[in-house]
């Protein structure tokens, strides 16, 4: 999976690179940046999700109280 978002990571930032060098994208290369952007945007909040499901905070009177979202 880390192959995955690193590949996908490498290519979102070529296109950014070629947009800011001043260069055009063909629509195939814009669709394929548009879904990028989507898969890399789900990843985050699926990996944040799961970080916020595994923390706990601890009150001063000792009590736990989890994040995670029933």
């Amino acid at each position: 999976m880390e192959e995955i978002i690193t590949e996908r990571t490498k290519k979102l930032n070529e296109y950014a690179r070629r947009i800011k060098a001043g260069e055009t994208l063909t629509e195939e290369e814009l669709a394929d940046r548009d879904r990028l952007r989507k898969e890399y945007i789900e990843a985050f909040r699926a990996n944040f999700r799961a970080q916020l499901d595994n923390t706990v905070i601890q009150y001063p009177d000792g009590s736990k109280k989890s994040l995670k979202k029933d």
